[in-house]
């Protein structure tokens, strides 16, 4: 299981495709998963001009896609893991990489911050 960022949904679903070895490698040999706050994310984005697609529409051409699925988590844990990490201040950086980190997941992420701080984020 691996899960993906809003950047790496973004950028799956505008055709790019040229990440790294390991990320291809990992995507290709696992079952991809979004945390529910990346949608949240993409609507987010949708709401205030950012993103020309509502949420679900990426979402739904994804999981037609590569088979992607939004991963059912303890909100408890994803948020004690969240309270570790100290290193941002964006909420939803901070979730979306604590949702990986409980779930003891890669997270496929062009954030360096991201990168920086969490062992297994891959772009």
């Amino acid at each position: 299981m691996i899960f993906l960022d809003t950047n790496a949904v973004i950028y799956l679903y505008s055709g790019h495709k040229d990440f790294s070895a390991r990320a291809v490698k990992l995507l290709s040999e696992n079952d991809c998963f979004i945390s529910p706050l990346v949608q949240l994310e993409l609507q987010y984005l949708h709401e205030i001009g950012r993103g020309n697609k509502k949420a679900q529409t990426v979402v739904d051409v994804l999981a037609r896609e590569i088979g992607l699925s939004i991963h059912e988590h303890s909100l408890d844990k994803i948020i004690r893991a969240a309270v570790e990490m100290s290193w941002t201040r964006d909420p939803f950086d901070r979730l979306i990489t604590a949702h990986a980190k409980a779930t003891n997941c890669y997270l496929v992420t062009s954030d360096r911050t991201i990168q920086k701080h969490y062992a297994k984020a891959v772009w």
